[in-house]
């Protein structure tokens, strides 16, 4: 993975850390300090103090109760949401983001809606065929180039997905719940693929789900969120030895864990 100079957004950035017996920060794909989000100027804080530090190639999932935050923060990072204050800081440039419906347009092959990522990022004609079919071979749809959208399985349209993010060669890959629509099987399968993408790829994941097996299954580490104001309250290491299936006895019962947790999280939102 190449170093590049951070994106900042929202206000000032963070002081430098400096002097004698400070240590320096260590490097990060994504770094936020003191991340607040308000829609209205009295309004209430939507997210309230988010310090978050993703290192390069951490696979990093986010859960929570609906409406704690979780999208919106991650379109903070994405660059779609200016943060009220605090700092937010993507290597490279920028973060791709991926959301939970596929949004191919449908007058398009599976091929040209890659190609129109690569297409937008002023790749050459030749070059973005080439890249396009490279990425969909990646995705295992190497075949598929030629089909039209209605004619792609969800499953399959959500692969054309990855790989048209893919072609916006970010470092930082943000994933907005993208197997949820999904059946189990179809979800467990692109599961596979996502993590060998992964590890081929050494992309920066952020990946946010309600399912609590599936936060356990693909992440090195989970990030729970309260309800509003958001903010990170606990965090797990997940350490599974051997395959890491879904239906694995340690992803079970780190999940019971990370769910008993998150229950409360929810009772404690509804008696406020």
């Amino acid at each position: 993975m190449t170093t590049a100079e951070p994106r900042i957004a929202a206000s000032a950035p963070a002081p430098a850390l400096s002097g004698a017996g400070v240590a320096p920060e260590l490097p990060a794909a994504v770094r936020l300090r003191g991340v607040t989000k308000r829609f209205a100027a009295n309004g209430p804080d939507v997210l309230d103090g988010i310090d978050l530090t993703i290192a390069p190639g951490e696979f990093v999932c986010l859960l929570g109760a609906s409406g704690c935050g979780k999208s919106t923060l991650l379109n903070i990072v994405a660059g779609l949401e200016p943060a009220t204050s605090g700092t937010v800081q993507v290597a490279g440039d920028g973060a791709a983001l991926m959301f939970q419906e596929a949004a191919l347009l449908p007058w398009l092959t599976a091929q040209r809606n890659v190609e129109l990522a690569l297409r937008l990022r002023g790749v050459g004609r030749v070059e973005r065929k080439e890249k396009a079919s490279e990425l969909l071979d990646l995705v295992h749809l190497g075949a598929a180039g030629n089909k039209a959208v209605h004619e792609l399985s969800g499953g399959m349209r959500q692969r054309v997905a990855l790989a048209r993010s893919l072609a916006q060669e970010r470092n930082v890959l943000l994933m907005d719940e993208p197997f949820g629509a999904l059946d189990a099987i179809t979800r467990d399968l692109l599961h596979v693929e996502l993590e060998r993408i992964w590890l081929a790829t050494g992309r920066t994941v952020v990946f946010i789900t309600h399912n609590v097996r599936e936060a356990v299954r693909l992440g090195q580490r989970v990030l729970l969120m309260s309800s509003r104001p958001g903010r990170i309250v606990r965090e797990w290491q997940v350490d599974v030895h051997g395959e890491r299936r879904i239906e694995a006895p340690e992803v079970g019962a780190l999940a019971v864990e990370i769910t008993d947790h998150l229950r409360e999280e929810i009772r404690r939102h509804a008696a406020i």
